[in-house]
């Protein structure tokens, strides 16, 4: 099992903050640090001090960190074109030596794309489809020789397929509730299938369905790794659950329920237990107030201890 702390930058953070809570998650023992790649704040508040751009950020952490993996969870296809990602990610992955993930996704917040000049077709499947070919085929092709590409929505010609990645196999994430398309993405391209924000029957089937399609392309189920991605709120009191929850704009009886990871540590523990039963193999612990870091501290000295491995 592993255990990575999740963040939302675009609902206000800076890097410092970002920075605050990888090297306390590292300094912990938790095994990753992932953050989404947003430019818009949803909902209330004001979201200040602004955006942190994803890739840049986890270039930053790559130099100011030593073990903890570094990813996001997940960069949409509609920010950047599959070649400069590939450069990208590579290039961290070297800073880094050898920790990033790549979560790549097909994006959904329209309103954040009309706010910063960004397209967003209306059906997106396909980029997704092809960027998952190119970026992994980028990385594949071996040193001295060239790839090219011909698709619907990217062509390329010559392409040197550099820098190379240090790890010799970027995990790639790619996860969602989509009955079809997201499995078999999922089954042919990735090493991890993610599920968010969903409760415990849909997770267990979501996992049954992408298992499913790794079966039907000759793929071992087992070789694809099940996550997990929930809201957490913990503390060891009443009063101190009240406290977080109301700084983030929530009350704890919102946050109970068959999805989120809320309570104490004996409250977490049932919870995750839960999870390993179904199948999961990796657990985010999306925490939204990244001013707080005694929540990372209390998380990590008083509950991942006891957490199975």
């Amino acid at each position: 099992m592993e255990y990575c702390l999740f963040t939302e930058p675009q609902q206000g953070a800076s890097y410092d903050d970002q920075l605050a809570f990888a090297q306390a998650g590292e300094r912990l023992g938790f095994d990753g640090f992932f953050r989404s790649d947003h430019y818009l704040h949803m909902g209330d508040g004001d979201g200040l001090p602004g955006p942190t751009d994803a890739w840049t950020t986890l270039a930053g952490l790559a130099r100011e960190t030593s073990r903890i993996r570094l990813g996001t969870l997940v960069s949409s296809v509609t920010y950047r074109v599959p070649g400069l990602l590939a450069i990208q990610v590579a290039q961290v992955d070297a800073m880094s030596g050898g920790r990033v993930e790549l979560g790549l996704g097909t994006g959904w917040f329209e309103r954040e794309h009309a706010a910063y000049g960004i397209p967003f077709p209306a059906k997106r499947f396909d980029l997704l489809e092809e960027q998952l070919e190119l970026v992994t085929g980028l990385w594949a092709t071996p040193a001295g020789e060239t790839y090219s590409f011909d698709g619907t929505h990217y062509r390329l010609t010559d392409a040197p397929a550099l820098p190379k990645p240090v790890q010799p196999r970027v995990p790639v994430i790619v996860g969602g509730g989509g009955p079809r398309r997201t499995p078999e993405l999922a089954a042919r391209y990735a090493t991890e299938f993610n599920i968010g924000f969903r409760s415990e029957a849909e997770s267990a089937e979501k996992f049954a369905v992408v298992r499913a399609a790794c079966e039907r392309i000759g793929r071992d189920p087992k070789s694809l790794k099940l996550s997990v991605a929930l809201p957490t709120l913990a503390a060891a009191s009443v009063p101190e659950l009240d406290r977080r929850a109301a700084n983030i704009g929530r009350t704890v009886g919102e946050l109970r329920g068959d999805v989120n990871i809320v309570g104490d540590r004996d409250e977490i523990v049932a919870k995750v237990e839960r999870l390993v039963a179904l199948g999961a193999q990796r657990v985010y612990l999306q925490l939204m107030d990244l001013q707080d870091v005694a929540h990372v501290e209390y998380l990590g000295a008083e509950v991942l201890p006891y957490l199975p491995r």
